[in-house]
């Protein structure tokens, strides 16, 4: 078993010891993910390119709270819709490669439909 699927069983152990499972649907999981990645970028908010790669020790703490937060909510609702994130992202990856192929992408931040 990986790490996922521990972090898996522990969200799902710790919903149903607290009877979280019936607010647990897949919409509102994904309401909740949406408001923690506002959370996060709220952390970015009015900081400059420099000041984003150097964040204090608070500021880092800080995002990576809302980083856990967001990963977590994303494992919880993978669970409920019995997708295997790991081979989910395998399987996106295999795609985004055949999208934007090195030759027509390497060092361009442009959309796929315009490469």
């Amino acid at each position: 078993m990986n790490s996922l699927d521990n972090l898996k069983l522990a969200l799902r152990k710790f919903a149903e010891e607290r009877d979280w499972d019936q607010f647990h649907s897949p919409k509102n999981l994904s309401m909740a993910l949406a408001g923690e990645a506002g959370e996060l970028l709220e952390q970015f908010q009015w900081l400059n390119e420099d000041q984003s790669k150097n964040l204090s020790d608070e500021k880092r703490l800080a995002v990576a709270d809302e980083i856990a937060d967001i990963q977590l909510y994303l494992i919880r609702l993978a669970d409920k819709l019995e997708l295997d994130i790991l081979a989910e992202c395998t399987r996106k990856i295999a795609i985004n490669a055949e999208k934007y192929p090195i030759d027509k992408s390497k060092g361009k931040s442009d959309k796929y439909t315009n490469i």
